[in-house]
């Protein structure tokens, strides 16, 4: 049952529509105590208890465990807890038992059973509750019965057999260039979202249309041994400086210029056409309030658009900003753009949502995405933003720019920062050069 039957606050809402289960129990041969290993100086637990209240999506919180330190840790951290009986609690018991167990409990206790079940791994230490939000989503608004985190790889694997290696994702007599290759994905661990009811009656996590959740590559770390954990511990500083400069949803953008794609940014991605062809977009106002407050505030905005219908450039002249549309290589566009202004790359956010946005997004210090992204967009991002393109996603942006801007000069009222240094604050080549 439900530990002392009375969870309390964010652990349990009277009736939790969004779950988030977080087994955790106290024996480990491979690396014994490993939930309560320390990460950053945080109990593993108790950090994945706090990335998922801080999820906006998740009502509620529950760690499933037979122990009573993780117990005692995983409710000061702000979880509920579910009591796993011993025959769940073995070195062959599954997660699926646990989260079946957990879910009886939870229905029992509220009298309700949630529409989704989020699937927590505390060996994971850096999760983002951006990316819980969005997995969510995209199984409440039925896209898919299952999102689970994943990270995109252009490894070329092998395997060996009694004749040799072979080439698994591979010919071996061929080599082609990474940009040549479609990215594969590597299963992190992290989460599992899913329909509740969906995972019941199957049994199993993965069930119906399976959608995949990427996530950057210093998340996708798991710890099963003591090398994991010491790799981890090595991470966290620079990882959780990244992820957590106050609220990791609100971070502090500190750029000298904003640039942005158009379709699928500015707007939702679609498109009116009427009996002579004309294309006509809907865009948002709240958008063009927020380039009104980046332009007050003296910040460049550029759209930069692959889309060569004259509306954009209409559009940017409304706004007062600059516009190069119609361009293929948005990369070299965007480089050929900062030089002539003298801004550094690494002092520039972009915006984007879709693969064309790739070569732009590598070279900025704040790659950014809209929520509505494709996948290997999402990964590339440095941040991801709560609003669809269309839908007040460049506001959202502008909106952290300036708040930056504030915060700086509440911090330094002498004047701007000194952003000399070629690795203030974000190492752009180190990040680009990783990839």
């Amino acid at each position: 049952m439900l530990e002392d039957g009375r969870p309390s606050g964010r652990a349990m809402h009277p009736a939790p529509q969004v779950i988030a289960v977080i087994p955790a129990r106290g024996g480990s041969k491979g690396l014994p105590g490993k939930n309560l290993a320390e990460v950053g100086g945080v109990p593993l637990v108790a950090r994945a208890v706090r990335a998922a209240a801080a999820a906006r999506r998740i009502d509620a919180v529950v760690v499933s465990t037979d122990d009573d330190r993780i117990a005692e840790v995983a409710q000061a951290a702000g979880a509920g807890v579910v009591r796993r009986p011993a025959d769940l609690s073995g070195d062959t018991a599954t997660s699926e038992s646990a989260l079946r167990h957990a879910l009886h409990s939870i229905a029992a206790h509220t009298g309700v059973r949630p529409d989704v079940l989020v699937f927590v791994q505390a060996t994971s230490p850096f999760i983002d509750p951006t990316a819980l939000d969005l997995a969510v989503d995209r199984v409440q608004h039925g896209h898919e019965d299952v999102v689970f985190s994943a990270v995109p790889s252009h490894v070329f694997l092998w395997r060996q057999t009694d004749a040799g290696a072979d080439g698994v994702n591979h010919v071996a007599s061929t080599r082609p260039r990474r940009q040549d290759r479609e990215p594969e994905y590597a299963e992190t661990g992290a989460f599992y979202v899913m329909r509740a009811d969906g995972f019941l009656q199957a049994g199993h996590r993965f069930f119906g249309r399976v959608g995949l959740a990427p996530v950057r590559p210093d998340h996708a770390i798991e710890i099963d041994d003591a090398a994991d954990l010491e790799r981890a511990r090595l991470l966290a500083r620079s990882v959780d400086a990244l992820d957590a400069s106050g609220d990791p949803r609100h971070p502090i953008i500190d750029v000298d210029a904003i640039v942005t794609d158009f379709d699928g940014v500015h707007t939702d991605d679609t498109a009116w056409v009427d009996t002579l062809g004309r294309e006509s977009v809907r865009v948002s106002r709240s958008d063009g309030a927020g380039v009104a407050r980046l332009r007050a505030a003296g910040v460049p905005v550029l759209i930069l658009s692959a889309e060569a219908n004259p509306v954009v450039a209409r559009r940017a002249e409304k706004l007062g900003v600059e516009c190069l549309h119609g361009v293929d290589a948005k990369g070299e566009a965007l480089a050929e753009w900062a030089l002539a202004r003298g801004i550094r790359l690494d002092r520039i956010a972009y915006v984007g949502n879709d693969r064309n946005d790739l070569p732009a997004l590598e070279l900025v210090g704040w790659p950014v995405a809209v929520r509505d992204a494709v996948p290997d967009v999402l990964a590339a991002a440095r941040h991801v933003l709560d609003r669809a393109g269309g839908h007040g996603a460049v506001r959202e942006l502008a909106d952290l720019v300036i708040a930056a801007r504030d915060h700086a000069a509440t911090d330094d009222p002498s004047g701007p920062a000194d952003h000399g240094h070629p690795d203030h604050d974000h190492p752009t080549h180190l990040r680009a050069a990783a990839r």
